[in-house]
């Protein structure tokens, strides 16, 4: 087994048991989350069409970037059980980053994430641990992966969080640049609520909520522009070294200055969708 123990990157693998328990994985997921977003809740999403256009119909090679906030457990996988969602295709569904201290916790859990094409990522680990190498793999595979670049549940209805510069660093280094596409979404919170019972989670999700999700268009970045200011912003900094290795051509304060233009940028477009999720849902009401 290759990486760290407890990381199964053989259970990931496409061809692993001839790709049947993940496929059976992805069916028995994706019955669930259609169930808890349709049949128990009512489920509303904004601009669909832009994801599943993407999904199914991007230039060959090129890799799809998703990021939304991160407001529940269930973020992941019922906000892709909306109807018209090809959540149950094990070839076509997301790659995710998934915190190792809750989805990798034991061989079983690690097992069952691995199917799901889960990876793991170390809270506080840092930009360049292991298996960021293997989140540029997949997007370098022409892959679709999946962040919450907050880097953490939070269910209170104030502006997006300052976000972990972990994505913005898998933009910038990927071989091929993806398809960034933000989402935003409200209503988890209610679903899965985290201070339910005595302070702690409700056990199972909640019925009769509604969920809306508001999809927005891709993200345009200049990224040779933005590495040319990042050097130039660089220059004048005083920064403390983290021990990052020299990448991209920019040393660690250019790079921190990257990273950091690229999170502003997407942090606001993930705001921007949150006041336009707002006025939705009042236009709704």
């Amino acid at each position: 087994m290759g990486g760290r123990r407890g990381t199964m990157e053989w259970a990931a693998r496409a061809n692993h048991m001839g790709g049947i328990p993940r496929k059976m994985t992805f069916l028995a997921v994706g019955a669930f989350a259609k169930v808890v977003a349709n049949i128990l809740n009512t489920t509303t999403v904004h601009n669909a069409d832009t994801l599943i256009h993407l999904l199914r119909s991007r230039p060959p090679g090129v890799p799809l970037l998703t990021l939304s906030n991160h407001m529940s457990t269930l973020d992941d996988p019922v906000m892709w059980g909306f109807k018209g969602f090809p959540i149950m295709d094990a070839k076509m569904a997301r790659w995710v980053l998934a915190a190792e201290d809750i989805c990798f916790k034991n061989r079983v859990l690690s097992y069952f994430f691995r199917l799901g094409k889960c990876i793991p990522i170390t809270r506080g680990g840092g930009i360049y641990q292991e298996h960021m190498n293997e989140a540029l793999d997949r997007l370098s595979d022409g892959e679709w992966l999946h962040t919450f670049p907050e880097g953490k549940v939070s269910q209170r209805n104030e502006p997006i969080r300052r976000l972990k510069w972990g994505t913005a660093s898998l933009i910038a280094r990927a071989p091929v640049t993806p398809i960034v596409l933000p989402i935003v979404h409200h209503g988890f919170q209610e679903v899965m609520p985290e201070d339910y019972l005595f302070g702690r989670r409700a056990p199972l999700p909640l019925f009769n909520k509604n969920i809306n999700i508001i999809v927005g268009d891709p993200i345009e970045f200049d990224l040779p522009k933005l590495r040319e200011n990042a050097v130039s912003m660089s220059k004048d900094l005083c920064s403390s070294s983290s021990g990052w290795p020299s990448t991209l051509g920019l040393n660690e304060a250019a790079q921190k200055c990257l990273y950091s233009s690229i999170s502003k940028q997407i942090w606001m477009v993930m705001e921007n969708l949150r006041s336009f999720g707002k006025m939705f849902l009042k236009s709704k009401g």
